[in-house]
């Protein structure tokens, strides 16, 4: 059997021929180099001396004197015993291909002008903690039936071990879907069967893939909420569209200032974000008779429509629309947890077959342990009881920060009504700018957002606060409301 050797160094190095009077300069330089523009990582152990020399068929003189003036200049460690390992602190900061490649700029052009300077959207945040977590977004995963995730988990795993081998459906598995279609028509009154859902990898993906198949770039204008939720925003902006924003009043979208040439308008009907009102019957209305009269299509992000305390639930805009305009998108995020990253789209019968395109191209199905596991949860009964004790720890939360806000906070902030969600919001009153609260009360601990970060066009944009209920338990909410009391007086 031949013997297969591996290479003992993560790193390419070419060196002048073996007596070459540059061999020791080439050597160091390649290997500072590479620790400086991060190839090799803080901590990485290099290769003993006599192995590395033998693999690069150079004296071990030479490896030793290249070991010996990194040591020397500080980008490496020698621990007796241990060997020589990248220093975790370097002399020089890392370099970066933008600053060190001459040819970076002209290259950056033949970027589609979105990606050249993105927008900043959220950043993962799971690990950060705060005295007073009011983060918006971010469902409490320590309620979640972990054992009985890891027993469908399991069994979901064994029957993949008895099938065979192969690619599954791109619109998902065949019993999720079935699962999810029956999930959505009890809970949300959507009307579609099986085959009409196409599962994601979380909503954003279903974004994604709806900016793929309606956008043409530098063409179609999309129609947003102002504020509204970025990376919906972003991935329309990032395929060509010409995004428009449009406000938000107490009924949730002004259909009357939507521009007659929109072909995309994207709303969060049932839980506005940020602002957290509830589009009442009257816009929903008029805004499916604008895109039958204009023949644009609605984009309706069913967000944190699960969680509803209080007041007659209206029906999703899908379950109005007579002229097969609207598509829905969905997601477990806030139900189960973030991590999960399943969603799914309900397209109209026509964009069927351009949506599972686009999904096939784009990763040809989503993970199968999940999906099947998933399956399970639902039809055994576990999501729709997971999400009414859900329902009851957020609603609490919410009349606690409710009473709160009444009891410190009365003549600086005012709650903007509505019954729906994860987070609610607040006016801020009097001269005090919300993104100044934030950075003061960030300083004791204080975590939560300002709505104008929301918004496209941050001038004249709301001037308040959002607080989230997935984060801070309820016995934490009167002392972190009281302290952003103090915060905001203090910043006035």
């Amino acid at each position: 059997m031949t013997k297969i050797m591996e290479p003992i160094f993560p790193l390419a190095i070419e060196l002048p021929p073996r007596g070459s009077r540059k061999l020791l300069r080439t050597l160091h330089q390649q290997l500072r180099a590479a620790i400086l523009d991060g190839r090799l990582k803080p901590e990485l152990r290099l290769p003993a001396t006599r192995e590395f020399a033998a693999a690069m068929g150079v004296s071990r003189n030479i490896v030793i004197a290249a070991y010996e003036q990194l040591l020397s200049e500080g980008y490496v460690s020698a621990r007796p015993g241990a060997g020589t390992y990248v220093a975790n602190v370097l002399p020089q900061a890392r370099r970066t291909i933008a600053t060190d490649d001459a040819g970076a700029e002209s290259r950056l052009g033949r970027l589609n002008p979105f990606w050249r300077s993105p927008p900043a959207l959220p950043e993962p945040g799971e690990a950060m903690s705060f005295p007073f977590d009011f983060r918006i977004g971010l469902s409490d995963k320590t309620h979640f039936p972990y054992r009985v995730w890891r027993r469908l988990s399991a069994r979901a795993l064994r029957g993949i071990s008895r099938t065979p081998v192969a690619y599954a459906d791109p619109a998902g598995q065949a019993d999720l879907r079935e699962a999810i279609a029956r999930h959505i028509s009890l809970s949300r009154a959507v009307a579609c069967q099986a085959a009409d859902v196409v599962v994601t990898v979380g909503a954003q993906q279903g974004f994604d893939l709806l900016a793929r198949i309606l956008v043409a770039p530098g063409q179609t204008v999309v129609a947003t909420e102002e504020p509204g939720y970025p990376p919906s925003r972003a991935a329309f902006a990032a395929a060509g569209a010409r995004i428009v924003p449009v406000p938000v009043d107490g009924e949730g979208l002004a259909v009357e200032r939507l521009p007659a040439r929109a072909g995309v308008i994207l709303t969060t009907p049932s839980h506005q974000f940020p602002l957290g009102v509830v589009m009442s019957t009257p816009r929903r209305q008029a805004l499916l008779q604008f895109a039958a009269a204009h023949r644009a299509v609605v984009i309706e992000d069913d967000y944190d429509g699960d969680f509803r305390y209080g007041g007659r639930p209206l029906d999703a805009l899908q379950a109005l629309d007579r002229g097969r305009s609207v598509f829905y998108v969905g997601t477990f995020s806030k139900s189960l947890f973030p991590g999960l990253r399943l969603g799914f789209v309900v397209p109209p019968a026509w964009a069927l077959p351009a949506l599972l395109a686009a999904k096939q191209i784009a990763d040809w199905h989503g993970p199968i342990l999940a999906q099947d596991t998933l399956t399970a949860f639902i039809t055994e009964g576990h999501l729709a009881r997971h999400i009414r004790r859900m329902r009851q720890v957020y609603g609490e939360r919410r009349s606690i920060l409710l009473e709160a806000l009444g009891r410190h906070c009365r003549d600086r902030l005012v709650p903007i009504p509505g019954e729906v969600g994860l987070h609610l919001a607040a006016r801020l009153v009097g001269p005090v700018a919300a993104g100044a609260v934030v950075a003061a009360a960030a300083a004791r601990g204080i975590k939560l957002q300002a709505l104008q970060g929301y918004a496209e066009k941050v001038k004249g944009a709301a001037n308040g606060l959002a607080f989230g209920l997935g984060l801070i338990e309820a016995d934490r909410i009167d002392a972190g409301t009281r302290e952003l009391a103090k915060v905001i007086r203090s910043s006035s």
